[in-house]
């Protein structure tokens, strides 16, 4: 399954269903950059098991705004539209994987 990127007005449509990881991020963002491959690497290994979504919070300010967002990376997970976790900041691929692990 390939990363999605999502916007204010399909977000709430891409984290409905199953579990999703919902990666808050903006360009200027040097963590984000260093966690990019990471979920790249975690959408090849968990296949249809999570879905993995990306929103910019500079362009969609009204998402990040809802998930009260305030510092970046923040990574949410939902389940069938719920916020089951989060996490903030870089974290190692081992450690993103044991909070997905934990929903599915």
């Amino acid at each position: 399954m390939a990363i999605v990127n999502a916007t204010d007005q399909n977000f709430a449509s891409e984290t409905s269903e199953g579990v999703v990881l919902a990666d808050f991020w903006a360009p200027w963002c040097g963590p984000c950059k260093m966690i990019a491959p990471v979920l790249e690497e975690l959408d090849g290994e968990m296949g249809d098991k999570v879905k993995i979504v990306k929103i910019d919070v500079d362009e969609n300010q009204e998402t990040a705004s809802k998930h009260g967002v305030m510092s970046i990376p923040t990574m949410i997970v939902f389940k069938d539209g719920e916020v089951v976790d989060q996490i903030v900041g870089f974290q190692p691929k081992e450690q993103l994987q044991e909070t997905l692990n934990k929903h599915l």
